[in-house]
């Protein structure tokens, strides 16, 4: 098989093309064909040097493909070799070929393209385990998505309008803004222009949200509190800001709100494994209906990882980065 590996921490440069045996799969796995791996935000920290990948895991990036199964391991039931399914996987995904626990395999269904299948079970699975799961949110509720023009950003959206929620978003340009009103939104917030706190409790008539999707970190967190209705959840995801969050315990406390600040990729497999049964169970027949799509912004040649790993830095880009072997 062909995998792009990181030869040395460092800038886009450092990702090169290698050549390893084709996986074998052991009790409870499946071999899988990749036609797409989608990229992440965390592919970057790991090839920076800041991310490695949990133990046991490959070392190459790589947190979600899409493709077909090529092989089946011992005890593996229900899946066959030629399904078409997607999978989020610890590491590897930038390769020909992967291996994934079949307890974390979501079907395709035959209107989506399979390529553009890659671009869900990352998103979907953060989307769903935080805002949903950990946050509580319930239709009629309202949610704050920071970078709702980002690959998670856009999925949040989806997802929060089709189960019946009024979102909010933060953005950094009128483009990336009109993007995500396309897709539901309808509190639009450029970052750059206005203060979030003072347009979301303006639009709530003091209210604030219910819960906030938050991968910024860094001084936003505070902000968020302020921005928090009453028994209102943040949702960390991560820390863009690359700054310590400070913050008054009084004001979350006020709210009598919460934090929580999670990871998907480190979660011990039977967390993640109880994760896609409830995405399959709730979010699943959306997709199957035609309801949430994935947004792709680029597709880019498996050998191309790094002109993919530069857009994703630019930030300029609006859904979805995948990258197709050839």
């Amino acid at each position: 098989m062909r995998k792009i590996v990181i030869s040395s921490p460092g800038g886009p440069d450092v990702l090169v093309e290698a050549e390893a045996p084709d996986p074998v799969p052991s009790d409870g796995e499946v071999a899988i064909a990749v036609a797409a791996a989608g990229v992440n935000r965390a592919d970057v920290n790991q090839r920076q040097g800041h991310y490695p990948p949990p133990p046991g895991a490959p070392d190459w990036p790589g947190m979600e493909v899409s493709g077909t199964i090529s092989s089946v391991g011992h005890g593996v039931t229900g899946w066959s070799v030629g399904d078409r399914v997607c999978t989020i996987v610890p590491g590897g995904g930038y390769a020909t070929r992967v291996l994934a626990r079949a307890a974390q395999l979501l079907p395709v269904p035959p209107g989506l393209d399979l390529v553009d299948a890659a671009g869900l079970p990352e998103a979907i699975a953060t989307v769903w385990s935080n805002v949903f799961l950990l946050g509580g949110l319930r239709a009629g509720g309202t949610l704050l998505v920071h970078g709702g023009s980002s690959g998670i950003g856009t999925m949040a959206v989806r997802l929060g309008r089709a189960l019946g929620c009024t979102v909010a978003v933060t953005a950094g340009s009128p483009a990336k803004l009109a993007a995500c009103e396309a897709l539901g939104a309808e509190i639009l917030i450029d970052y750059r222009e206005s203060d979030f706190v003072e347009r979301i409790l303006a639009a709530t008539d003091g209210r604030g949200v219910d819960v906030i999707l938050d991968p910024i970190g860094g001084d936003y967190v505070a902000r968020d509190i302020a921005a928090l209705a009453r028994h209102g959840h943040i949702c960390l995801i991560g820390n863009q800001s690359g700054a310590v969050s400070g913050f008054d315990v009084g004001a979350l406390m006020r709210t009598w709100g919460s934090i929580h600040a999670t990871t998907l990729r480190a979660r011990p497999d039977a967390e993640k494994d109880e994760i896609i049964r409830s995405v399959l169970e709730n979010v699943w027949p959306l997709v199957e209906s035609g309801q949430i799509m994935p947004v792709i912004d680029s597709r880019f040649e498996l050998a191309d990882a790094r002109l993919a790993h530069e857009r994703m830095e630019s930030s300029a880009h609006i859904g979805k980065l995948l990258l197709v072997p050839r």
